[in-house]
C-alpha cells in the first residue's frame, strides 16, 4: 500500500496529476489500436450535474483535456444537447469523479462555458471529424429526440461543441482502511473536513 499524502497542497497536486494522466493515457481502443480490454482510468468519465428549470439534471461525460495550472477541464458535446441550454442559463455545475482503485471521490464546484465556434472548436473538430466518434456530432436528430431505428441518419454539418469547466473548489474524499479523510481544496483556503 502506498504512503498516504499528509499535506493539503500535495493532495491537490496529486489530484491534478491523476486527472492529467487519465487523459494522456487514453485507452488503446479509443486511439484506434488493438487491445480494447485495457481499462481506462476511472476518472476518465465524470458525472456533470446542472440545473434544468429548477430541477437537478446529471449525465456522464468523457474527460478530454486537463490544464492543471488553469484548473480547467474540457468535455465534448453536441451543441444541440439540452445541457448546453442549461449551462447557458446557469453556468454553475458540479463534477463528480470516483475511483475505486484510488479509493477517492472528487466533487468539484465548477464554472461552465460552452464554445461552439472559434479556433479551439474548429481545431478539435478537424481532428475528430474523420473518426468513429464524429457520428455523435453528425447525427441529423438532436440528442434525446425519438428515432425510428437504433442509429440516426448522418448529416453533413457537425454539431460539435466544447464544454470548459473551471474548477473553483474540489471536495476530496479518501476511503481508506486506516480511516477516511476529507478536504476542501482550492478557493480562498484549503482545509480538512469531517468525512
Amino acid at each position: 500500500m502506498s504512503t498516504r499524502l499528509q499535506e493539503l497542497d500535495e493532495i491537490e497536486a496529486s489530484i491534478w496529476s491523476e486527472l492529467e494522466q487519465c487523459v494522456a493515457q487514453r485507452p488503446r481502443a479509443e486511439r484506434g489500436e488493438p487491445d480494447a480490454d485495457e481499462p481506462p482510468h476511472e476518472w476518465r468519465v465524470a458525472v456533470l450535474a446542472t440545473v434544468d428549470d429548477g430541477q437537478a439534471d446529471a449525465r456522464s461525460l468523457v474527460l478530454r483535456e486537463v490544464d492543471a495550472a488553469e484548473r480547467r477541464l474540457v468535455f465534448y458535446t453536441d451543441a444541440r444537447s439540452p445541457k448546453v441550454r442549461q449551462i447557458e442559463q446557469s453556468p454553475q455545475g458540479t463534477l463528480i469523479f470516483y475511483s475505486r482503485k484510488l479509493g477517492q471521490q472528487l466533487r468539484m464546484q465548477v464554472r461552465l462555458h460552452v464554445q461552439t465556434t472559434g479556433l479551439a472548436v474548429s481545431s478539435r473538430w478537424a481532428r475528430l471529424q474523420t473518426s468513429a466518434g464524429a457520428r455523435d456530432y453528425l447525427a441529423v436528430a438532436a440528442p434525446g429526440r425519438p428515432l425510428d431505428a437504433p442509429l440516426s441518419d448522418l448529416g453533413v454539418r457537425g454539431h460539435f461543441a466544447m464544454i470548459e469547466a473551471m474548477a473553483e473548489t474540489v471536495d476530496w474524499v479518501e476511503l481508506h482502511p486506516e480511516g477516511h479523510r476529507r478536504a476542501l481544496l482550492g478557493g480562498h483556503a484549503s482545509r480538512w473536513l469531517q468525512p
